[in-house]
């Protein structure tokens, strides 16, 4: 057997004949380390390999990814739309200055420039044929307002697809072609045993060419980029571009842990930060627009806000943790379940609801009609209310308040007076709302820091309720004699209300 360092003397022979003694310190030296190096890649490959191969089905990564993409591959598939001109762009194509979050874009394919002014426009987009019947994976932006949908198979062949379902907040479609026989299909994995540093494999059409394979692995789990109440997208670094949309991501048993849908781009083109719908959500999705059409999802009726650290202190929380309600839906599950605004739900079934986007997702996958325990902050101390959840309206976001920047530290700095029918009238306040206005705010107070304005109502303090300034100063003296470091406000503005947690004394 030739060892390394044989390899070495043969070539430092042969390099003093050829070379002579003057140039052979260098080429030594070059060997030795090219040796050297191939010796430790090949172990790392093996070994690399074996570490994420077992266990995880027939495919390795030792010697590339030919034999996962040979088997997985026939079920990727083109899919081309023709669209309306009137159809606005998808809220992350990145055609439009201002239509998405800087830098992440929806990467479906569009047509030409010159297409694009015709009165139709052409896309392409990818997908995967969950099913042998002919039901196809994709994204709904790159299917959605189409006039025709037509899907390109592997073999070459183009068949015309009908549309089975979409679900916008989650960026799904189904859709389905009829064939002669059944066709490959792949299956969906478990996203959720899916680590970072694992490998992925993703197969799509970026900008129209078909079955392009890139490789990289899960760079971050549970990434929110702004696109949706149910954000949850694994980040990947297989390059994905314009035209992958709709493809799928693999693991190495050859199965789908994620649906590609969004990159972060300053240019359009990759920077391998790409964005996957987890399997774990896109699976239950297809699973209802198969069979439903369309997907149901779990209600509560409430809108929440973010328990940030002041509001914690107001709170009487160990830490920032939980959604606070800060509205309730008039005879909602929520409201009908004896939640009030104030609460914070801090477990649903025994899952903590660690940050307030946890509450929609737990809410939303859980069936209507089930009773569901829910863990609740109130008064200082954790209780239990049982809420039977409901079907959330089609075109109701759920259980979601956007919510405002509130800068940290701020100070009592306000005029207030009790609301009378003009000031009503003006501030276009409905019947029911009780409080106190404020007329002024000091310019260095840190009521201003804290996003108050003058018209703002306040309803409570703390878990009072206040309808005269009296009323107001009488809660503010309670909670500095308690030695607390915040109050808590509940404001009304434009009729929707939020809590403020305003600090007593300075930091």
């Amino acid at each position: 057997m030739v060892s390394d360092l044989d390899i070495v003397r043969r070539s430092a022979k042969q390099a003093r004949q050829v070379l002579g003694p003057a140039r052979i310190i260098g080429l030594v030296m070059l060997t030795v380390v090219g040796a050297a190096a191939f010796s430790y890649t090949a172990s790392f490959r093996a070994e690399t390999a074996t570490a994420q191969s077992t266990g995880a089905g027939p495919f390795t990564a030792q010697f590339g990814f030919a034999d996962l993409v040979e088997t997985v591959g026939p079920a990727v598939v083109n899919i081309q739309v023709t669209k309306k001109a009137s159809v606005q762009a998808s809220r992350f194509d990145g055609s439009r200055p201002g239509n998405a979050p800087e830098n992440f874009r929806r990467f479906n394919r569009p047509g030409p420039p010159h297409q694009q002014r015709r009165p139709q426009s052409r896309g392409i987009g990818s997908g995967f044929i969950i099913d042998p019947a002919g039901f196809i994976v994709t994204n709904n932006h790159v299917i959605a307002d189409a006039d025709s949908i037509t899907v390109q198979l592997q073999d070459g062949r183009t068949l015309p697809a009908t549309l089975v379902g979409r679900d916008p907040k989650t960026d799904l479609a189904l859709i389905k072609i009829e064939a002669d026989e059944p066709l490959p299909a792949v299956a969906f994995g478990d996203s959720d045993a899916a680590r970072v540093g694992d490998w992925v494999i993703a197969i799509g059409t970026p900008f129209g060419l078909d079955q392009t394979v890139t490789v990289g692995v899960i760079s971050a789990r549970g990434r929110d980029i702004g696109s949706g109440p149910f954000d949850d997208f694994l980040q990947i670094d297989a390059p994905i571009n314009r035209g992958n949309s709709g493809g799928p991501a693999f693991n190495l048993a050859g199965e789908v842990i994620g649906v590609n849908s969004a990159i972060f781009s300053p240019t359009g083109g990759s920077v391998g930060i790409g964005f996957s719908i987890p399997s774990s959500i896109a699976a239950d999705v297809i699973a209802q627009l198969k069979e439903n059409g369309e997907v149901a999802r779990g209600w509560l009726g409430v809108n929440i806000q973010t328990v940030t650290p002041d509001l914690a202190e107001g709170l009487g929380l160990d830490r920032p943790r939980g959604a606070i309600i800060a509205n309730l839906i008039s005879d909602g599950p929520a409201d009908l379940a004896g939640l009030r605004v104030g609460d914070t739900i801090l477990e649903v079934d025994g899952n903590p609801v660690d940050s307030l986007r946890d509450l929609p997702r737990l809410i939303a996958a859980t069936k209507a009609g089930t009773e569901s325990e829910l863990t609740i902050w109130r008064d200082g101390e954790e209780q239990s209310v049982t809420a039977k959840i409901g079907i959330l309206p089609s075109e109701q976001v759920a259980a979601l308040q956007p919510d405002e920047a509130i800068p940290d530290n701020a100070l009592l700095g306000m005029k207030l007076a009790g609301l009378d029918a003009a000031m009503r009238r003006d501030l276009g306040l409905d019947a029911n709302i009780e409080g106190v206005v404020i007329t002024n705010i000091a310019r260095d107070s840190k009521a201003l820091q804290k996003g108050l304005r003058v018209g703002d109502v306040i309803t409570s303090v703390g878990s009072n309720k206040v309808t005269s300034t009296a009323e107001v100063a009488e809660q503010i003296k309670k909670a500095e004699a308690a030695d607390q470091q915040t109050v808590l406000l509940l404001v009304v503005r434009n009729n929707g209300q939020r809590f403020v947690a305003l600090p007593l004394r300075d930091a």
